[in-house]
């Protein structure tokens, strides 16, 4: 690393400590020619996927735009700031640990409904009827008749998992 001050190419690292939450490391550094001492941050540079829109069109991930989507979705709904700032970050992970450089928008668009439909059904629907278009009532009863299926689906899961517990106990 070059130093700040004199732009001598050689500088030590004099010590290293973990900086914002573990996400960063400290380094203070010192220059080997001037004898200068100045603090550098080391933090590992993840890369979003570029989007492949319907149009074949790409451009980069934006996280205030996927932010901003699930903001309007579960505007005036009972749910905290925080779970939605966690259902962000999972997002953000999902599509890091993908792999891919590029992935549809569609994908993206898939996941955002995956997670409003875990935090607020009427947030879900919202998004769903811009997000697939709604032209008219029917297809609002449609989606709400399949969220419905979805939730008792989930339902007996639960409850069909308890049975091999409950088996177990009697054992």
């Amino acid at each position: 690393m070059h130093c700040p001050f004199c732009s001598h190419e050689e500088t030590k690292v004099i010590d290293s400590r973990l900086a914002g939450d573990g996400t960063q490391i400290r380094r203070r550094r010192q220059c080997l020619d001037c004898n200068e001492r100045f603090t550098t941050f080391e933090s590992a540079e993840l890369v979003m996927p570029r989007l492949i829109k319907n149009d074949k069109t790409r451009q980069p991930f934006d996280e205030n735009k996927l932010r901003n989507s699930m903001t309007r979705a579960l505007e005036k709904r009972p749910v905290p700031s925080d779970e939605l700032e966690a259902s962000v970050a999972r997002l953000i992970h999902r599509l890091r640990t993908i792999g891919e450089r590029e992935v549809p928008s569609r994908l993206v668009g898939d996941l955002v409904m995956e997670e409003l439909r875990a935090l607020d059904e009427v947030a879900y629907v919202r998004f769903a009827s811009v997000y697939r278009r709604f032209q008219d009532v029917t297809e609002f009863e449609e989606e709400i008749r399949r969220l419905q299926r979805i939730s008792e689906t989930a339902a007996s899961r639960e409850q069909m998992s308890l049975l091999p517990e409950l088996f177990g106990k009697k054992k």
